[in-house]
């Protein structure tokens, strides 16, 4: 069956890319993150000319393949993500969009965010990204204690990421991202808050800060690492939670904080918008009118092959594998993105970018309401703060 069918056009439109290289594995990552092969370093730190090439020339063939699911519909956003994408030179980048923008349309604001490791970062200045059409940065940073960065098995240390921020900053990057772990092996209160005030000074605009948990298939997993007890966690929290107010960060989801404006792409995510989705292990999610029944949206979810080299090869076309996501699931799906951001979504999402009548949850959310876990704003679907801090036992009612 072909999914090439009519566009949803009302529902906008972003592009992941998936960048699946890094120098190593971290021993917490669970991500579609692969060591660079043997003797596929350039002398600059990047990969090599030949690999990538050979991976930008499949994204390229991967993105024709979906042209039709963006039908008219511009792009707001791209997220450059992996793996480590700064192991991709700034040439490559300009070269892959060059070859996007004849396949897509970018809208005249489209957010462009390139996920970076300080640590791979030596070889271009950041202005170089920037005229390559980049004009946001994610830093994985995840701590500046250089004991903590060891024991997470990052390949930058703590200096290396505060320049990384000011050289960013001077080179032009005016939307700054910062990723930042707390509750790390036997991290202190003031550990915690000591990064937070770091990532602040140094110019961070944008502040993604979230608790380090174990996932299975994890090196973490298999060696269980002593980690902060419920209370220490719950005192970094509200620690954190208090400087960043009071430096003028503004929380917008679970793990969010900006003082700026909030991450586009992070935010059509949430609110159930569509994502084309290119390279090794990328996942999309995608509305299309079907044919058979007019103006009848349904939603697909699709994903590529995960393993780097089994996508080079399908070149020239990365086969795409795809499911419909079923009706029954579609309450719990919007609602797990929807409520996961502060001021929640306005109530019309639910049917415009499900497909489905207000009805199916309707019954539930006035329940909720009456018990004080969404605000009874008829307008808008939004957790109330209590039901913010119990936000998984409110989205398990819509499952």
């Amino acid at each position: 069956m072909s999914l090439f069918l009519t566009a949803s056009h009302h529902i906008p439109l972003a592009l992941y890319i998936h960048m699946p290289w890094c120098v190593k594995k971290c021993p917490y990552c669970d991500f579609n993150s692969h060591a660079v092969p043997q003797g596929a370093f350039s002398v600059d730190g990047t990969l090599s000319s030949d690999l990538e090439q050979e991976y930008l020339t499949a994204l390229v063939a991967d993105a024709q393949q979906q042209i039709d699911w963006a039908g008219n519909r511009p792009l707001m956003s791209v997220f450059i993500g992996g793996g480590t994408p700064s192991l991709i030179s700034a040439t490559g980048y300009q070269w892959l969009f060059a070859q996007l923008r004849e396949l897509f349309v970018f809208s005249d604001d489209c957010e462009i965010t390139l996920e970076a490791n300080p640590g791979t970062l030596e070889h271009a200045p950041f202005v170089e990204y920037l005229n390559a059409g980049i004009n946001r940065l994610s830093l994985g940073v995840q701590t500046f204690d250089d004991a903590l960065l060891q024991t997470l098995g990052r390949v930058h240390g703590s200096e290396e990421a505060r320049q990384a921020i000011q050289r960013a900053k001077a080179d032009g990057f005016t939307r700054l991202n910062v990723d930042l772990m707390h509750g790390l092996p036997n991290q202190s209160v003031e550990q915690a808050i000591l990064d937070l005030q770091t990532a602040i000074d140094c110019g961070a605009s944008h502040i993604s800060w979230y608790q380090l948990t174990i996932e299975p298939n994890t090196v973490f997993f298999r060696t269980q690492p002593v980690l902060p007890d419920e209370d220490r966690l719950a005192d970094i929290q509200a620690a954190g939670e208090a400087l960043l107010r009071a430096r003028g960060f503004v929380q917008y989801e679970v793990s969010a904080w900006a003082k700026e404006r909030p991450s586009q792409h992070n935010l059509n995510y949430w609110q159930f918008g569509d994502y084309l989705a290119i390279g090794a292990g990328a996942h999309g999610k995608v509305t299309v009118l079907k044919s058979d029944k007019t103006d009848e949206p349904a939603i697909y979810r699709f994903q590529k092959t995960r393993l780097p080299k089994d996508y080079l090869a399908q070149v020239p076309a990365p086969a795409l594998q795809y499911e419909a996501v079923q009706a029954a699931d579609l309450p719990f799906e919007f609602m797990m993105n929807a409520l996961r951001l502060v001021e929640g979504v306005p109530s019309a999402y639910f049917a415009e970018r499900t497909g489905l009548s207000f009805d199916v949850v309707s019954e539930t959310v006035q329940q909720l309401q009456r018990e004080k876990l969404l605000d009874d704003n008829q307008e808008q679907l939004k957790c109330t703060p209590l039901g913010f801090n119990y936000l998984n036992e409110v989205l398990a009612r819509f499952s």
